[in-house]
């Protein structure tokens, strides 16, 4: 399967699929979000919400039904994983080839 035209996810978006390995409803994707890029990358909630849409359209995430109405919770789906993945390999790669050039990833750096 061709995931190309999904690539290269933005860094939000990257944080958004991460953070729902487990199921979350939005406000637990936004505290995660925050928590996983060191408080480096905040979304507000209209731009979260509307992220959460444009990737469940995209069928990168779906809605769980949780007999709540009121309340949507998200899950990464098996293609938003395999997308996932393939922005994972790529940017492996990206850092594989800095390091041949003398570029090192430092621990505590303000990534």
């Amino acid at each position: 399967m061709n995931l190309d035209k999904y690539l290269p996810l933005t860094e939000t978006t990257l944080y958004i699929l991460l953070s729902l390995n487990e199921p979350g409803h939005g406000y637990i994707v936004m505290q995660k979000v925050e928590e996983l890029s060191n408080g480096k990358v905040r979304i507000a909630a209209g731009t979260m919400y509307g992220a959460l849409e444009n990737l469940t359209k995209q069928n990168l995430i779906s809605i769980l039904d949780v007999g709540d109405k009121r309340r949507k919770v998200y899950q990464i789906t098996e293609l938003g994983k395999m997308v996932l993945q393939q922005e994972t390999n790529r940017l492996a790669h990206i850092v594989s080839v800095a390091e041949k050039y003398g570029y090192k990833i430092t621990e505590g750096s303000d990534c």
